[in-house]
């Protein structure tokens, strides 16, 4: 009996030092967790105070060289590509006059803002005249023409890492600066195909993976509102050259946010298609590896979002995926909007004006269709840099130094670094810091890595559900407006809130609304299910119609 009693005290015993040890445990994993929310939040304050202190350093040493915008004064630039290439068609205009007025506006704004970095003119010139024979013969019919050449003498430019036969095929890389395109990438074809004729190539960043377009080849872009601040990249060119009316539209590439942040700096609409239904071919540099070809996606880049739905028929080959002929009513679309990533560390906070948007839609949506808008807070978008990280990961190269040799070889970061300070190196700070830092963060296939894409497949997955094949989600762009020339170095990871749709393989489009108080472009951007890109398009539309889309920097007309 006393040995029972025993055994039972000293159970009771175990039972209690286990019960305080677990006790002990959670004190001590709410403590852990407690002391990594305040180190956490004290990292929030302390990138806070350094992103306040290099914005007004940068504003210092870019704010006071500001250069006023070339007014536009011809008309016909404000036109949609749609509407000239239907002026063109029935005659009231001329493939020759379109293209003289885009060839003047060129050479007035360039010199500022270094948008285009070749051009064509002459071959475009006898391209417009044929276009101008052809449509005098009366040997078409103008509604046959409207179908099988909608574009038709209608100029446009696209950026120098999407091949165009007989122009630079540089990508901003110094030692690919004399290699000339042989062919046409494919969506250049096609839109040759249909009587669009191209005039030029614009800028991008060095080996497209930066959101400032600068390089060696070509030197800096400029942003049109403010001439101090940034285009974004890599289609930075691009981007300028549709808000400055340089071009009637133009292709850009996005593999991170590259269509969407410049057409968000530049206040013009862009469009990143759902994954492979637009052709990669031509391409450069090539995707490393199925996964990278997955989030890549050419697109449009244009002021008037009617050009969108067109043009995107015209580079998908009209896709049956994305059946772009379905009508789209607004008033059967469900809306959801999220307008923060969550709080990521080191990342912006999304400025007031930009959430504000967010209101002024809902409120415009309620007003116009009786719809009402649901906010969601998708937790895992906190995540997004890492995931696409995670995701552009390689098992076997081409590693960034590589890349930078054109594959021909490895460059030294850490000497090329060195020659960078004494200004002899051929390469951008940015290229070398990639390099440098390209070894950090998780490693493909291991544990972190394989966290990572799991974390993003179920929130693919999530959104995917979310959406369904009749909502969109409304979501920033970019959590600032433009910022000065060199202030992305200290905010690098702001690319997230695209490059998070990129690993998803979702269809976005970014959606421009008007201004901030600083008197730059802001807007949104609208995200659907993949295949469902004619959500996006017809939204931008509305966006369109109820905000007024695209704001010219200057019109003395």
């Amino acid at each position: 009996m006393n040995t029972v009693r025993s055994d039972v005290k000293k159970r009771r015993r175990l039972n209690f030092k286990f019960i305080l040890r677990k006790i002990g445990k959670m004190g001590s994993e709410k403590r852990r967790d407690g002391l990594k929310e305040y180190c956490r939040g004290i990292s929030r304050i302390l990138f806070g105070l350094v992103e306040v202190f290099c914005h007004w350093f940068f504003s210092l040493i870019y704010g006071n060289n500001k250069e006023s915008m070339p007014p536009i004064k011809d008309l016909l630039l404000l036109e949609s590509a749609s509407t000239v290439a239907l002026k063109i068609r029935n005659k009231k205009l001329t493939s020759e006059q379109v293209l003289d007025s885009y060839i003047e506006r060129i050479k007035e704004v360039n010199p500022l803002l270094n948008c285009v970095v070749a051009n064509r003119f002459d071959e475009a010139r006898k391209e417009a005249r044929a276009a101008d024979v052809l449509i005098n013969s009366g040997t078409i019919p103008e509604e046959v023409l409207a179908k099988e050449k909608p574009f038709l003498g209608v100029p446009f430019t696209t950026k120098d890492c999407i091949s165009v036969k007989g122009l630079i095929h540089s990508a901003g890389l110094a030692c690919r600066k004399n290699i000339i395109a042989e062919e046409d990438a494919t969506v250049i074809a096609r839109l040759k195909d249909v009587g669009a004729i191209v005039i030029g190539l614009t800028n991008v960043s060095e080996l497209c993976m930066w959101w400032e377009s600068a390089n060696k080849v070509h030197g800096r872009t400029r942003n049109p509102y403010d001439t101090s601040r940034i285009v974004g990249g890599s289609s930075g060119g691009e981007g300028c050259a549709q808000a400055c009316a340089a071009s009637a539209f133009g292709i850009g590439s996005d593999i991170g946010g590259s269509i969407r942040m410049p057409a968000y700096f530049n206040g013009v609409f862009g469009h990143k298609p759902s994954s492979l239904t637009v052709p990669n071919h031509g391409q450069y540099p090539e995707p490393a590896t199925d996964e990278q070809n997955l989030f890549l996606g050419l697109g449009p880049i244009c002021r008037r979002a009617e050009d969108l739905l067109p043009l995107l028929k015209v580079i998908s080959n009209n896709n049956p995926v994305l059946r772009l002929d379905e009508s789209v009513d607004i008033k059967k679309i469900r809306f959801f909007y999220q307008e923060s990533d969550g709080g990521s560390d080191f990342i912006s906070p999304v400025s007031p004006d930009i959430k504000e948007l967010f209101v002024k839609i809902s409120k415009h949506l309620d007003k116009a269709y009786g719809i009402k808008t649901s906010k969601v807070s998708l937790k895992q978008f906190i995540l997004s840099a890492p995931m696409w990280f995670a995701a552009m990961k390689s098992p076997s190269g081409p590693t960034f130094p590589n890349q930078l040799t054109n594959l021909k070889g490895c460059i030294n970061p850490y000497w090329e670094m060195l020659k960078w300070i004494f200004r002899l190196s051929d390469h951008t700070f940015i290229a070398l810091a990639t390099c440098l830092v390209e070894k950090g963060g998780c490693k493909y296939g291991d544990e972190k890595h394989q966290f990572l894409l799991k974390e993003r497949d179920a929130l693919r997955l999530e959104v995917i559900d979310l959406l369904g094949d009749d909502g969109v989600l409304l979501y920033p762009t970019h959590p600032t407006s433009a910022p000065y020339h060199n202030e992305p170095l200290v905010k690098p990871f702001n690319f997230s809130y695209t490059g998070l749709v990129n690993v998803l393989k979702l269809p976005a489009t970014a959606v421009p609304m008007g201004l901030d108080r600083h008197g730059l472009p802001i807007g949104i951007q609208v995200i659907a299910k993949h295949g469902n890109d004619r959500l996006c398009l017809a939204v931008a539309r509305e966006l369109e119609k109820g905000f007024g889309g695209w704001v010219p920097p200057e019109v003395d007309a």
